[in-house]
């Protein structure tokens, strides 16, 4: 059945209480509701209220699939029109079309450390560049993505990664792990180098599937989460936007994962024409982990045709 006025009303439920038996029994599911992130002048003027019976108009159609256009991440291969909602992924806004395939890592191999663009593999292979603020749980999410403990450096101190990793996934592509930004604890100089050799990976790279935008759903929008994201678009730099700490409630007086990103999206419409691909994600209760992974898989397979 196809979506029609419920796409107007979507919502998606988190899977911290129903999908893994691990998830704290104090964590309490949460809702996104797209309607919430939609200015009143910018939301479609179908009722949410329609009846299911009531036959669609053409017009309701139309108003379907020019939501599905703006808010929605609909792959290549798929008819916005022919969209049912279990084709959408849980916890995100992406769509999984014809390309998305065997998702899952067998293996995975440290290959290099670059300092410098240049000197980045050359062997044309498919990369994911994972990149985000230097406490945002980067190198915990890579290593929750291919379930091994210490393949991506964690510690304690915000900005230990400084350099270009590339990891091998199944022999066939990468994980690309960029230097956290807006670590306080370097050099005016070190933040500058990593300015100027970041931009220069993303502009040169030819074999770059998309950048993975982490951004941390525990706290409010950060500006220079936004301003990263904002540079990655006008520079026509493909990206997904990856929720990160969604399994942390709300605590003290801040506010709930949903309600921070929620907030993010409102910004982030201000500079993107149509919404770039978005998931939640916890690194601690596996939350999106093999949501991504086939996510990953269909941008993969299409970009490799």
């Amino acid at each position: 059945m196809l979506l029609r006025n419920r796409l107007l009303s979507l919502q998606f439920t988190s899977l911290l209480s129903s999908s893994s038996s691990s998830y704290p029994k104090k964590s309490q599911p949460f809702t996104l509701s797209f309607q919430n992130t939609l200015s009143s002048s910018a939301r479609p003027h179908t009722s949410e209220h329609a009846s299911a019976s009531k036959a669609p108009t053409s017009s309701s159609f139309s108003e379907a699939a020019k939501f599905l256009r703006t808010f929605m991440f609909v792959p290549p291969g798929v008819d916005p029109e022919e969209v049912t909602e279990d084709m959408v992924l849980a916890g995100s806004n992406i769509v999984i079309g014809p390309y998305a395939g065997d998702s899952k890592i067998k293996e995975v191999e440290f290959v290099k450390s670059s300092g410098k663009a240049k000197d980045c593999p050359k062997d044309n292979r498919p990369e994911f560049a994972i990149l985000g603020r230097s406490n945002v749980g980067k190198s915990s999410l890579i290593n929750a993505l291919v379930r091994k403990k210490e393949v991506a450096l964690t510690s304690k101190k915000p900005g230990k990664t400084q350099l270009i990793n590339h990891f091998l996934v199944n022999k066939s592509w990468y994980i690309v792990d960029l230097p956290g930004y807006g670590f306080a604890k370097v050099s005016e100089s070190a933040r500058t180098d990593w300015s100027s050799f970041t931009k220069g990976y993303f502009l040169n790279r030819d074999n770059l599937v998309a950048v993975l935008l982490l951004v941390d759903a525990s706290v409010p929008p950060q500006k220079i989460d936004l301003d990263c994201a904002n540079w990655l678009g006008r520079n026509k730099i493909p990206l997904t936007f990856v929720f990160t700490k969604c399994d942390k409630m709300k605590v003290g007086k801040g506010k709930r994962p949903d309600e921070n990103i929620r907030n993010f999206q409102q910004l982030i419409a201000e500079n993107f024409p149509k919404h770039p691909p978005w998931i939640m994600t916890s690194s601690v209760t596996g939350l999106g982990r093999d949501e991504l992974l086939l996510h990953m898989s269909q941008l993969r397979n299409y970009w490799d045709q």
